[in-house]
């Protein structure tokens, strides 16, 4: 039986993979979390992991950790992953992602454990303030960070390169766009809207829906698909390589928002909240996913209106 380690598991998309890892094949699967209130996330499967708190920041805790579960396979998922957040504390963000990363890894060296297979998650963020003529994306677009946690994306990418080529680990990169669905943080832009939304429903907020940038486009994948291609991409992908994962087609953020209201029957009016707006934003990304469907014939399922759907009917089910 293959025992798996997912680092946040409790998270958005560490919750979705753990199920659909226990779902398609016979595996033990443990995994770590920070904050106690992510449980309910997995709370339909906590029978069925093997759950450990572990701030990923303490070398000694990830070291211990590695060594008690000695992994087949590790889906390095935990971050900081809030762009926002990066600009007002950058220091905590670089930290936070790029120690967590090399602990693991250097957990997994000290053990001895060269062949247990990696995936580190970068992210399409460090593809950052992109040339229209790199449109769409693909895995050899010059990376031009625009923000810090982009900057320490680069970082966690590039060090899994590094360990692959120096230690020959097998490790496999993936670089995903942005990725919506149910349980995703309130900071992020379609759970944001949605969330707004279903507290206007509510009555707890006014009919008001608060919103940045809305001219920017972005490429969106439901975190169902994602965390898939992450499975697959373990199964067929190579070690040393990158991947994007995306859906291929970006869309406004004016559109998310028209869709989501369109699924409310209140009537709801938009503001622009200039705390919601950051010190750089980026007018379109859009991903080349054919390196992926050429190694695993991944492609998305869900449609975007279903995503959105799901994502407000989340929220609406939150008290």
């Amino acid at each position: 039986m293959t025992k798996v380690l997912i680092t946040g598991i409790t998270g958005f998309a560490g919750s979705f993979l753990a199920e659909h890892l226990l779902s398609q094949s016979d595996v033990e699967v443990a995994g770590t979390f920070l904050a106690e209130n992510s449980i309910n996330n997995v709370a339909n499967i906590k029978d069925k992991l093997d759950l450990v708190k572990l701030d990923l920041t303490q070398k000694d805790a990830i070291e211990s950790l590695i060594a008690q579960k000695r992994p087949d396979v590790i889906y390095h998922l935990a971050a900081v992953a809030s762009v926002a957040a990066s600009f007002k504390d950058p220091v905590t963000t670089f930290n936070n992602n790029v120690d967590a990363e090399l602990f693991v890894l250097e957990s997994l060296r000290k053990e001895n454990l060269m062949n247990t297979k990696v995936m580190v998650i970068s992210s399409a963020e460090v593809y950052g303030y992109v040339r229209p003529e790199n449109l769409p994306l693909n895995e050899d677009a010059p990376l031009r960070p625009g923000n810090p946690y982009a900057s320490s994306k680069v970082a966690q990418d590039f060090i899994g390169l590094q360990y692959a080529l120096s230690y020959k680990m097998p490790i496999i990169r993936v670089r995903p766009f942005n990725h919506i669905g149910p349980r995703q943080a309130p900071g992020f832009v379609v759970s944001d809207f949605a969330k707004q939304i279903a507290d206007i429903e509510k009555g707890k907020q006014e009919p008001v829906v608060k919103v940045g940038n809305l001219d920017a486009k972005r490429d969106f994948t439901d975190v169902r698909d994602m965390v898939r291609a992450y499975a697959l991409l373990m199964e067929k992908g190579q070690s040393e390589e990158v991947y994007n994962i995306g859906s291929g087609t970006s869309h406004k953020i004016q559109e998310i928002l028209d869709t989501l209201i369109g699924l409310s029957n209140t009537k709801i009016t938009v503001e622009t909240d200039l705390q919601k707006l950051r010190p750089s934003d980026i007018p379109e990304i859009v991903s080349d996913n054919t390196k992926i469907l050429d190694t695993t014939g991944w492609k998305p399922e869900i449609s975007l209106e279903q995503s959105l759907k799901d994502t407000l009917d989340y929220w609406r089910n939150i008290e």
